[in-house]
């Protein structure tokens, strides 16, 4: 039997949502319209289906988190993805910590970093460039006036420029709104081990 996961793990969960999904099959033209950008261009999942009860939101929220979190230059995809983990455990968002921890251990083709992080949580021991992306985004997601000008100079001093710095602000911000989505929306489940 499945349950609710409550702990912070590497392992992609279930998503179970508790608003009914739209199914493809019943979707209106709008619907299927506002579905054509999905946030990572892979499948439709069962998170975005149930945001397409609202297509003007979903027309506009799939572009933008495509151009936040995927676009080129700026921050790295690797240290976007380390902000969206700073900001889904500070809102206690296990289903977007696990997609985010996986991403960046496939990413960086390696799991140093957020073995650390689901180990010792924001104690973990990181590189300065690392330590000093994880606090900006945690002080922001946290509380915005707590990521003041002695953090951003703390970011400029491990060597990001000013794009990169925007980069971070932008991708820990929108994780502050998909955090709280993910858990009004639904809740992470444990996969079965034979799945």
């Amino acid at each position: 039997m499945s349950k609710v996961l409550h702990k912070f793990t590497r392992k992609v969960p279930k998503w179970r949502p508790r608003v009914q999904p739209v199914k493809l099959d019943d979707a209106t033209l709008d619907q299927l319209d506002a579905l054509q950008v999905t946030p990572s261009n892979t499948k439709v999942s069962e998170y975005v289906l149930t945001l397409a009860h609202d297509v003007e939101s979903l027309k506009v929220r799939s572009p933008l988190f495509n151009a936040i979190m995927y676009d080129k230059g700026g921050m790295s995809r690797t240290e976007r993805e380390l902000g969206a983990i700073a900001a889904s455990m500070v809102n206690r968002c296990v289903y977007c910590a696990a997609v985010h921890a996986d991403r960046h251990a496939k990413l960086s083709n390696s799991t140093e970093v957020t073995d650390k992080l689901l180990a010792r949580g924001f104690h973990a021991e990181l590189s300065p460039r690392d330590a000093a992306i994880f606090n900006f985004a945690r002080k922001l997601s946290e509380s915005p006036p707590q990521a003041n000008a002695d953090d951003v100079e703390a970011l400029q001093k491990v060597g990001l420029k000013d794009d990169e710095i925007l980069d971070l602000i932008l991708s820990t911000s929108l994780f502050g709104w998909a955090n709280r989505l993910m858990h009004v929306l639904g809740d992470p489940m444990q996969q079965d081990e034979e799945a």
